[in-house]
């Protein structure tokens, strides 16, 4: 009788929090920022690295 076995992602099912550094401290959530900070928040620019060739 031949088994049949599911394999898993390394990862799958683990939750993922995003953190931050705002001003020298670590921040989980935004959700005790005022109404200027949120603001602040979304005006920056936003940096990704696709398309980057790194040869590390």
């Amino acid at each position: 009788m031949k088994e049949i076995r599911e394999e898993k992602k390394i990862g799958e099912g683990v939750g993922f929090e995003r953190i931050r550094r705002i001003t020298g401290y670590l921040v989980g959530t935004t959700d005790r920022f005022n109404n200027a900070k949120r603001a602040e928040e979304k005006d920056r620019v936003k940096h990704n690295t696709k398309g980057l060739d790194c040869t590390c």
